[in-house]
């Protein structure tokens, strides 16, 4: 969750271009931030503070009151010790030679503490981190070589993390280390960087290596060195990022959400077209043959968040075009529930960042025993696209806002399009509708900009309801697994209570929380379903519900004859639906969000990235 960028520079000063990297990462959720920098004339400099990144930009000038072109950063969300000043990272050893910046859980830190407190060490924070600071002081007064005191430590911490470290004694040089948490290293013109995000660096450095599991790297302005956990060289090979700078930031837009809810319909256009050809579905990169295909007995979809509420649409998707069984399971539960997984069990991993940490374990847990793996995530080059036996790429870009929009929407996208591809295969799906289907979801990007073009009725509605405290979205089918991801953003950015239910469950106990004036979401997007999902919208209404409803352009007539307010989007075929229904739903999120003034991109307690347990 925590962010980190290191900078070793020729002449460029270090603290503006720490302060702007931190910047750059502000969407992952921080609660104090702080930066190191080391200069021949003031040694190591150190300021950290609780709050927001202008506090810290504030104490410093934006960076020049620190001289020195070597230095690290951070952006701490507190997991040991409350967010202060004392416990915002950098943390520096005893003697003040050494300062580390660090992403992850130290699980046996508490054991090493007590060994060094014996040692008479003494502790300023209540951190995991800082004992690791600590013991690198230890190690480095035993052997007088950092890159060698930095792998006895890593012999000795359990837990996952990513370290960037500097010591007053090395002028030049800054040592990154990795496990279980992403850092990247950085070749830029005027210098080499460490970053656990592209989105830090990008403005500087294009040419980028992925670290790996229990590798070291030294950094200096010259040269990037990396070694494996026995301190033997690793040849890496540079990835060059294509992002353009200009996706990474706001466009005129107020907030980032909003922004990226607009790219939606570019985003899935990425996604789909390039794997549309000749009237087939064609993925280049993926090994799944009609003879696997034919043995598969069980699917697993593993995700946690909005990641996992498209796997629950791809459920039911998959169901209805493969006829095999498809579970949906949040990856903190899976590699505890003791899966039932084979070679005849395939195993989809969701994840946006491809660094979502229950996800990768849940991922190696799979692969442990005999599943077949497939990816669908963002990021080239992430922990869990690596591991996977196959991975599919959504071409979202840059993601900023906590509250993800287009990665859930071209997630959708690249599971129908895996979907359908698997139904071909096996022979599960008639041409008839493999060709409607297909059709649709070429065209899907165009209606979604439709709707986009004319969305004033869903500001309205915002406007007249996001004073409500609770709210309840209901729908059957696709349109409740729609509602669970409506419901998520609601209460991420608003922080109204919210919840999603499948219709159906109301009598058996979920109407007795309907009472006059209380906000239902009705959701009658699904066309087979679009009678039950009236009677349901009857019942709340005969106990003094408020009913706001999403249909299609070709219910809303229907829908209007019973509902309060009813907002419409384009038809498309019903597997596709919920490409579209979710988007009003995002909107009027973002502008309930608004109407409260809540922070939109960065939602209180939240981070974009979950890398840890």
């Amino acid at each position: 969750m925590c962010g980190i960028i290191g900078f070793a520079g020729r002449q460029d000063q270090a603290a503006p271009i720490l302060l702007d990297g931190l910047e750059r990462m502000e969407y992952r959720g921080y609660d104090s931030a702080g930066i190191a920098v080391r200069s021949e004339e003031m040694g190591l400099q150190v300021r950290k503070t609780k709050g927001r990144l202008r506090v810290l930009s504030d104490l410093t000038h934006g960076g020049a009151d620190l001289a020195g072109t070597l230095g690290i950063g951070h952006t701490r969300w507190a997991t040991h010790g409350e967010p202060n000043d004392v416990n915002a990272h950098p943390h520096v050893s005893e003697n003040g030679s050494i300062a580390l910046v660090h992403n992850g859980i130290i699980e046996n830190y508490l054991e090493l503490k007590e060994h060094l407190m014996k040692l008479g060490v003494t502790f300023a924070s209540d951190t995991d981190s800082e004992v690791v600071a600590q013991l690198l002081e230890y190690h480095y007064n035993e052997c007088h070589n950092m890159l060698e005191a930095v792998g006895r430590v890593l012999r000795r911490i359990e837990g996952s993390y990513a370290f960037g470290i500097i010591c007053s004694d090395y002028p030049n040089a800054l040592i990154a280390a990795r496990k279980d948490s992403p850092l990247i290293l950085g070749k830029g013109e005027n210098g080499n960087f460490i970053a656990s995000d592209v989105t830090a660096i990008i403005k500087y450095a294009r040419d980028v290596i992925y670290m790996e599991d229990g590798e070291i790297a030294v950094v200096t302005p010259d040269s990037i060195d990396v070694f494996d956990d026995e301190l033997i060289p690793v040849d890496k090979k540079y990835n060059i990022v294509d992002w353009d700078v200009s996706a990474a930031e706001k466009g005129g837009c107020a907030h980032f959400m909003f922004k990226e809810i607009l790219e939606q319909p570019e985003a899935i256009r990425k996604t789909i077209s390039p794997r549309i050809r000749e009237g087939r579905i064609v993925l280049d990169n993926i090994t799944l043959t009609a003879e696997y295909a034919r043995k598969i007995s069980h699917i697993y979809m593993v995700a946690c968040g909005s990641a996992y509420h498209a796997g629950i649409v791809g459920k039911y998707v998959w169901e209805r075009l493969l006829r095999r069984p498809v579970e949906v399971v949040l990856a903190s539960e899976f590699r505890y529930s003791e899966p039932l997984v084979d070679g005849n069990t395939l195993v989809i991993t969701i994840s946006q960042s491809g660094e979502t940490l229950d996800t990768m374990a849940a991922l190696r847990e799979a692969k442990r025993l005999g599943g077949r793996t497939l990816a669908i995530c963002n990021v080239v080059g992430s922990s869990i696209a690596r591991e996977a036996d196959d991975v599919l790429y959504t071409w979202a870009g840059p993601e900023i806002a906590v509250a993800t929009s287009k990665g859930y929407s071209t997630q959708l996208a690249a599971l129908d399009l895996v979907g359908l591809y698997l139904a071909d295969l096996l022979g599960t799906v008639e041409q008839s509708e493999y060709d409607a289907i297909l059709e649709e979801l070429r065209t899907l990007p165009e209606k979604m900009e439709r709707y986009l073009e004319n969305f004033q009725d869903t500001q309205y509605f915002a406007s007249r309801y996001f004073n409500h405290s609770s709210v309840f979205y209901i729908g059957r089918n696709l349109d409740y697994a729609m509602g669970l991801e409506g419901s998520l953003k609601l209460k991420e950015i608003s922080y109204i209570h919210s919840e999603a239910y499948a219709s159906g469950e109301l009598k058996h106990g979920t109407i007795s929380l309907i009472e006059p004036g209380t906000l239902v979401v009705a959701l009658g997007t699904y066309g087979p379903l679009f009678d039950k999902a009236m009677s349901n919208v009857v019942e709340v209404k005969a106990r003094g519900a408020e009913v706001l409803a999403i249909t299609t352009e070709g219910f809303r007539e229907k829908m209007a004859k019973t509902a309060d307010a009813v907002i419409a989007v384009p038809d498309t075929h019903p597997v596709l639906q919920p490409s579209l229904g979710i988007v009003p739903l995002q909107l009027f999120a973002y502008y309930v969000a608004l109407q409260r003034g809540c922070d939109i991109d960065k939602p209180r307690n939240l981070a974009k990235s979950v890398t840890v347990e």
